[in-house]
């Protein structure tokens, strides 16, 4: 179809971003924000009331906005990872240079993958090389350093609501911790009210960037051909919101402001709500139906303007796998009114211990308040085992606490977007379900998106042994055991997950667990080490866990550390052995000579502090 933007004159885009926040905006009905700036763009844009990051955290949500492509569909989803992708994938600012665009951004790239023209398969680098890498991806500069009549696309990248902001305090403080409206699962501490008052501080200050960048673009006489976007890369960022797939994390802001010359372009009423279902995926292809390009066919998103409600989505997909050392697996669909999370490691808390979690004074005082028996049921459940699904009213359960798996009544709907998600994990072959190790290993020539569509890979098979595992029914025991010899290394490691999450009904899979601490997989040895804690088989799991924490690829490390960590005071046989790899660490460290290694060293140093 042929596009409607006049090639000569073609709009300014400009993309306000913020970091770490959800729409907790005057704008969208939060009378405790103080956000006039955001409030007044509001009235005079197209805001959007269910916008969803695919992914609660930053770089792998940069990698959907940047490339359009879901990030689990490329092997992308894990933070900090820097897996190939297929040439054919390239940054939206390639086809915006090709189309006579002056792209800018002003000071975050951040993108988790790798591209072969960057680099060979499989070479690893430092974050700072990745960096200098990243940066390649833009013009130097700022949008007013672009040729004359040039259209500009520019980034406007906000840290002021970042997480990090709350491990310092502010002076002339906004918002009384008193007068906060702490949610459900909360406990009511002084460390928490602060912390929350802090970050409607922080976002007060957010807010005034964007009133300064609006001033300075209407000065420049820009506004008036500048169609500007505001939005956040994900939720957060107290404990619960960042990270994880509840609206707290991936419910975002996101609002159009098009100046009178272009609303042409747009099926949209100025100054409108919209209740269509947008992601962060779907920000490249719009980006491109404003800049007249065409939209490439492998893109997962769609452009969010000129849609019928017929071709509007009916679900956000999301996805949580690895953050930073802490392993694990979840993915969920948003509808406009349920949300529905299926948890494949149901045997691991949300709340595990991750070091730059832990900085905020709020996480700690949750957990020591549960841990001191003061918190109620839905407060305690951060720190639990979870369920395998959870099924959530989120019109009249804004806050996620009252899961309706069981309620009767809704039985159709859990059984409609069960089947939903299954469909859509094997639609995108999702790569996540690859343990790391593995994933390393068998991408040292092959992108993660060429590996799964190889014609013998079993995915498929991969993703039904791991929604087995997660269900914790011992019927499907006998499976495991069989599974357990199967070819295909992922589909071993997931039945041997299985039989960790039964734990003491795992015993007749016993003499089997036992032969898979010799699997030529490092990953199907760490987690049948894991299922034979559970069974009376600790001093072969122990030695193998140790031996992993000593392994060449540190995905290996981190999974081993994740299993220590897990099994608690069983561990404590060997706490005598880990605190001196800790102090040798610590040592290593203090030499400047551990810079890959300082999440691994903080995870390990939580597990030994126990014993």
């Amino acid at each position: 179809m042929d596009s409607i933007v006049d090639k000569n004159h073609k709009p300014n885009i400009l993309w306000i971003v913020s970091e770490d926040n959800s729409p907790l905006l005057g704008a969208y009905g939060d009378d405790f924000a103080t956000t006039p700036n955001i409030d007044l763009l509001a009235q005079q844009s197209i805001v959007f009331n269910n916008a969803f990051a695919n992914t609660p955290v930053c770089a792998p949500s940069r990698f959907s906005i940047l490339t359009g492509m879901h990030a689990n569909a490329m092997g992308t989803n894990n933070m900090r990872s820097r897996y190939s992708v297929p040439d054919f994938v390239k940054p939206y600012t390639d086809y915006l240079r090709a189309e006579g665009y002056h792209v800018t951004n002003n000071n975050k790239t951040d993108y988790n993958y790798a591209s072969s023209s960057d680099i060979p398969l499989g070479k690893h680098l430092s974050y700072k090389d990745w960096q200098k890498i990243d940066s390649k991806i833009w013009d130097k500069g700022t949008y007013t350093d672009r040729q004359e009549n040039q259209p500009f696309f520019h980034v406007y990248n906000i840290f002021e609501s970042h997480e990090s902001q709350l491990h310092s305090p502010i002076k002339n403080r906004k918002h009384d911790p008193e007068r906060v409206k702490l949610p459900p699962y909360h406990p009511d501490t002084p460390e928490i009210r602060a912390d929350w008052a802090l970050y409607y501080d922080r976002i007060t200050q957010m807010d005034h960037l964007v009133g300064q960048k609006l001033s300075e673009l209407k000065a420049a006489n820009e506004l008036k051909n500048t169609i500007v976007f505001y939005y956040s890369d994900h939720g957060g960022a107290l404990a619960r919101s960042k990270r994880f797939l509840y609206d707290t994390g991936t419910k975002i802001p996101l609002m159009v402001y098009v100046p009178e010359k272009f609303k042409h372009l747009l099926n949209n009423d100025l100054s409108n709500r919209k209740d269509q279902i947008v992601d962060l995926v779907d920000l490249a292809p719009s980006l491109f139906y404003l800049a007249g390009i065409e939209i490439p066919e492998h893109m997962h998103g769609q452009n969010i303007f000129k849609l019928t409600s017929e071709e509007t989505k009916h679900y956000s997909y999301l996805y949580r796998g690895r953050m930073d050392v802490r392993i694990d697996l979840v993915r969920a669909l948003r509808s406009k009114q349920f949300k529905y999370i299926r948890n494949y490691m149901p045997h691991r808390p949300n709340g595990q211990h991750l070091a730059y979690l832990w900085k905020a004074p709020s996480v700690r005082s949750w957990q020591s308040t549960c841990l001191r028996g003061e918190c109620n049921t839905t407060q305690e459940r951060f720190w639990q085992n979870r369920q395998a699904e959870e099924l959530y009213d989120t019109t009249n359960d804004p806050w996620e606490v009252n899961n309706l798996v069981g309620d009767p009544d809704l039985q159709g709907q859990l059984l409609s977007m069960r089947k939903d998600l299954k469909a859509m994990n094997r639609h995108y072959k999702d790569i996540g379900f690859i343990p790391e190790g593995e994933l390393v290993l068998r991408t040292q020539n092959t992108t993660g998106y060429d590996l799964v569509r190889q014609a013998d890979f079993p995915i498929n098979l991969i993703i039904e042994t791991a929604e087995l595992a997660s269900r914790a029914n011992s019927e499907n025991l006998v499976l495991f055991i069989q599974r357990l010899s199967h070819p295909e290394a992922a589909v071993r490691y997931w039945a041997a997950v299985g039989c960790g999450i039964l734990q003491a009904e795992s015993k007749p899979a016993k003499a089997v667990l036992i032969s898979r601490l010799n699997d030529p997989s490092a990953d199907v040895r760490i987690a049948a080490a894991e299922a034979l804690i559970y069974i009376g088989a600790e001093k072969e799991a122990l030695t193998q866990l140790m031996l992993h924490l000593k392994h060449p690829s540190a995905m290996v490390r981190i999974h081993a550390a994740n299993v220590l960590e897990a099994i608690g005071s069983k561990a404590e046989p060997i706490a005598n052995e880990l605190q001196a790899m800790v102090d040798s660490m610590q040592q290593l460290k203090a030499e400047r000579k551990l810079p890959d290694e300082y999440h691994l060293l903080t995870a390990l140093s939580y597990t030994a502090s126990k014993f």
